[in-house]
């Protein structure tokens, strides 16, 4: 296993996110019916890609200690941010995956994307994370950094709606 940036590791996977982290959780609502797309999508990369996110792995599923490094931005000024999957998971009720941070991220925490069906039969997309900045521009960037956190979740969850709709 590569070198996390943090000691939590899984914790968006089990219990409580740890104190000390800024928190994101983000929850969409999905089609009904849409599970398997949705789950494929978010295992397969493809969500990522198609909310514009150059992923660079050389997995074709999220699946435990799979290195993946996603770049956010345009041209030069992509930033890109190594991760290791620390987690993932693949039932019919839950699929989805959990990263951490690696030497070399904009954040230091981790980051999980799961599709849920729930008792009910709705279908969800839930972003969940902690972290905290670990580059000087992160830690300028203070607040505005949480923001593009927050819309970039909301994107990601728009997305998958989008694909959901396509299928």
């Amino acid at each position: 296993m590569a070198e996390l940036t943090y000691p939590e590791v899984g914790s968006t996977r089990h219990g409580p996110l740890p104190d000390g982290y800024h928190h994101l959780r983000h929850r969409y609502p999905l089609p009904g019916g849409c599970f398997d797309t949705a789950a494929d999508a978010v295992l397969s990369w493809r969500l990522h890609r198609a909310a514009g996110v150059r992923i660079r792995t050389d997995a074709p599923r999220a699946t435990a200690g799979v290195l993946v490094t996603s770049g956010l931005g345009v041209g030069p000024a992509r930033l890109w941010g190594p991760c290791q999957v620390v987690w993932s998971a693949d039932s019919p009720t839950l699929a989805g995956f959990g990263y951490g941070t690696l030497p070399g991220h904009p954040e230091r925490g981790e980051e999980a994307f799961e599709v849920v069906r729930d008792d009910a039969g709705a279908v969800w997309f839930e972003v969940r994370a902690f972290s905290l900045p670990d580059r000087w521009f992160t830690r300028a960037g203070g607040p505005a950094v949480r923001a593009v956190q927050h819309t970039y979740a909301w994107w990601l969850g728009r997305t998958l709606r989008r694909l959901c709709a396509g299928r």
